[in-house]
């Protein structure tokens, strides 16, 4: 109750961000919404495929999350969550699960997220984990695994060793293995950090200096590129037929 009440979604709202998908999925769309609470409206949209409750500010997931049987993705990430209910486990149809940029401890991942047997895709990152548990092994379809950012010493062997891993992205952790490898030099100079904003924010000066630098562009890409022009050497003398083929030469 101490916590930031957030905003409140009425089951319009709900209904007004639902969109289907090309695959068909139904999805929620309610990231950057502000809120702080796990909407109990969304029961009455229990059946839905995919939720997006990104960007909020959302602490705690209820145990409710297991009427949700239908989800097969389900993106947590940039909110502020500490702990995973065991309900998570009776999501047996998820696929993909974000979680990454929230406040995740060890202890916060229950024991019942390996029950996810049918999980490719687990974002941890960006969190503040010391440790991963050996049994996330048990999780044998999962493909890709992000652990960045964290705080973790040692990655089980259980883990490393799952069977249909692609990628693992371990990056910015404490791990002994990385502990003496320096950063490569680079020598290209790389922009430090990147805006995007939509159109309509955008006042009418800098909207002119963009559209201005994307017709150039434009212009670039469609330059029909001229062959060079072979070179004529008019008063070469020519002692001989050869030194015709290697004017160029001469």
């Amino acid at each position: 109750g101490k916590g930031p009440q957030g905003k409140r979604i009425s089951l319009k709202a709900a209904k007004n961000s639902m969109r289907v998908l090309f695959n068909g999925r139904r999805r929620l769309e309610l990231s950057k919404m502000g809120i702080a609470v796990f909407p109990k409206v969304l029961l009455q949209l229990a059946d839905v495929e995919e939720i997006d409750l990104s960007r909020n500010m959302i602490r705690k997931i209820p145990n409710i999350i297991e009427k949700f049987q239908n989800l097969i993705w389900l993106d947590l990430h940039s909110n502020q969550i500490d702990e995973l209910p065991p309900e998570i486990g009776t999501l047996r149809n998820l696929t993909f699960l974000n979680l990454c940029n929230n406040k995740l401890t060890t202890k916060g991942l229950p024991e019942e997220l390996t029950h996810l047997k049918n999980l490719r895709t687990l974002n941890l990152g960006l969190n503040c984990l010391e440790s991963i548990p050996t049994t996330l092994g048990a999780l044998k379809e999962l493909i890709e695994l992000g652990l960045f950012d964290n705080s973790l010493t040692i990655i089980p062997k259980s883990v490393k060793k799952l069977p249909k891993m692609e990628r693992m992205n371990v990056k910015r952790n404490p791990l002994p293995e990385f502990a003496e490898e320096e950063e490569p030099i680079d020598t290209i100079k790389r922009l430090e950090s990147l805006y995007l904003v939509e159109k309509k924010d955008l006042c009418e000066s800098c909207l002119l200096t963009c559209q201005g630098e994307r017709d150039e562009l434009h212009k670039l890409e469609n330059m029909t590129p001229v062959p060079p022009e072979k070179p004529n050497f008019t008063s070469l003398t020519t002692p001989n037929s050869t030194a015709i083929d290697n004017q160029e030469e001469w």
